[in-house]
């Protein structure tokens, strides 16, 4: 059976709706695996990277220092209250994550399975973002972080799926360079923003929402998404959602083993990035609103750095063909900088630290995403359920690592023990790079 080529800059490949795969030529021959999706077009790769950066935009750069600033105008001194905020915002995910990501592969409309959570989450995030920025008590600015978690990772996140739909083998090492690239350099943006907004609390938070509502609305508007309405998705009961909730490991080692790096990864980075804003007042003697300039100006630095990671990574791993080295290359660069940023008593150290951290970082995100597509199950029919187990490695160490990061800080220190916090960063952070390396199905 032939078909036609693709054009190059269609982006969408054969979909849900799309033509069948080619038929066996006997009636005794094994039901063959799916076709893989046509290349995707350089329309679809950047608007997906701006989108996935603007999200990033959005959301991570209250992460980064809206939210410090914040919590230090509601209860000056208090900066456990950002470890509590942060950790209610990614426990909502955890419990709420996997059965979206299962609603959205079961969703049936016009606009396709993924975009109407993108365009929703888009809006109800702007919503959240207003919340925050008017509250004036921990409990308001937590719910509007809990808030935002769920609306912006719900954009994130089907943004994650829909490249799992589309994207061939050879093409994900250079969408998640690029990604991974763009999702990294946006906080750095938003930093930046703030920096200039932080006299102006409503703008602080509004303008990096608006410029990722732009982004995923680009996005939105011109990738076409097929029409889901015709797809046969059955009847699911409950018992059947609860069990979706997790998988066996024995079934997809290679994605169990995959599902472990991340995990670890990102517990260690939450604990070294949550509170950044605060170690680099502590160890330079100066306030949060100083803070906020200092970063900025890292930012350009951070730029470079990052760029080099995942630009360098992604584009790399598809050329070699390789995977698993550069996921561990990323955490060793990303532990590095922990422990150089763990001894510095000056800025010139700690901005060593940091380079050697966004190095790690960019390197780690890029490839790793790669990785995940390559090995994640049942791709065809249930991409949002296994994507959505994928973000509880993400989410639950969100969750979890600011809760415990308190008790850390307050070991033998009187509050401020950021040597040994940064310390134990390093340790989970190559763990989990080594655990990558069991995975089997990909070099």
């Amino acid at each position: 059976m032939q078909t036609s080529a693709p054009d190059p800059e269609d982006p969408v490949g054969p979909g849900p709706g799309g033509p069948p795969g080619p038929v066996g030529t006997r009636a005794t021959t094994a039901p063959q695996a799916p076709e893989p999706p046509a290349s995707v077009g350089s329309r679809f790769i950047w608007l997906v990277t701006l989108a996935q950066g603007g999200v990033f935009v959005a959301f991570i750069t209250p992460l980064a220092i809206s939210l410090s600033i914040k919590v230090e105008q509601i209860v000056p001194g208090q900066n456990q209250y950002l470890g509590y905020i942060t950790g209610a915002g990614a426990l909502a995910v955890v419990l709420t994550g996997p059965f979206l990501g299962i609603a959205s592969d079961r969703t049936r409309t016009r606009l396709g399975r993924r975009r109407p959570f993108m365009i929703g989450g888009t809006l109800l995030g702007l919503v959240a973002l207003v919340v925050m920025a008017t509250a004036t008590s921990i409990p308001a600015l937590m719910a509007g972080w809990v808030m935002a978690q769920l609306t912006w990772g719900q954009a994130l996140g089907n943004l994650q799926t829909i490249t799992a739909d589309m994207l061939p083998e050879h093409q994900r090492g250079k969408v998640a360079g690029l990604v991974g690239f763009a999702t990294q350099i946006a906080p750095v943006l938003g930093v930046g923003l703030a920096g200039g907004l932080s006299g102006d609390h409503l703008l602080l938070f509004l303008v990096p929402g608006a410029l990722g509502a732009v982004l995923v609305g680009l996005f939105v508007v011109f990738i076409h998404e097929p029409d889901s309405r015709g797809m046969d998705l059955g009847h699911i009961r409950v018992v059947e959602v609860l069990r979706k909730l997790v998988f066996d490991p024995r079934r997809h080692p290679d994605f169990a083993w995959v599902w472990v790096g991340r995990f670890c990864f990102y517990f260690g980075l939450t604990f070294a990035t949550t509170f950044t804003a605060f170690y680099f007042a502590h160890r330079l003697g100066i306030s949060l609103g100083e803070v906020a300039g200092v970063i900025a100006l890292l930012a350009l630095g951070n730029l470079v750095a990052t760029s080099a990671g995942a630009l360098g990574g992604g584009f790399l791993s598809d050329r070699l063909r390789r995977r698993r080295a550069f996921v561990l290359v990323g955490s060793l660069f990303f532990a590095g900088g922990c422990l150089v940023t763990a001894v510095a008593s000056s800025l010139v150290p700690l901005c060593v630290g940091a380079l050697l951290s966004a190095v790690g970082i960019g390197t780690f995100a890029a490839v790793d995403q790669a990785l995940v597509l390559d090995v994640l199950p049942e791709r065809e029919t249930e991409a949002g359920r296994y994507m959505g187990i994928v973000g509880f490695a993400t989410s639950v160490p969100q969750a979890a690592a600011p809760l415990v990061a308190p008790l850390v800080l307050a070991v033998g220190a009187g509050g401020s023990n950021y040597p040994l916090l940064y310390g134990l960063a390093a340790v989970v952070t190559v763990i989990g790079g080594i655990a990558v390396l069991r995975v089997r199905s990909v070099r």
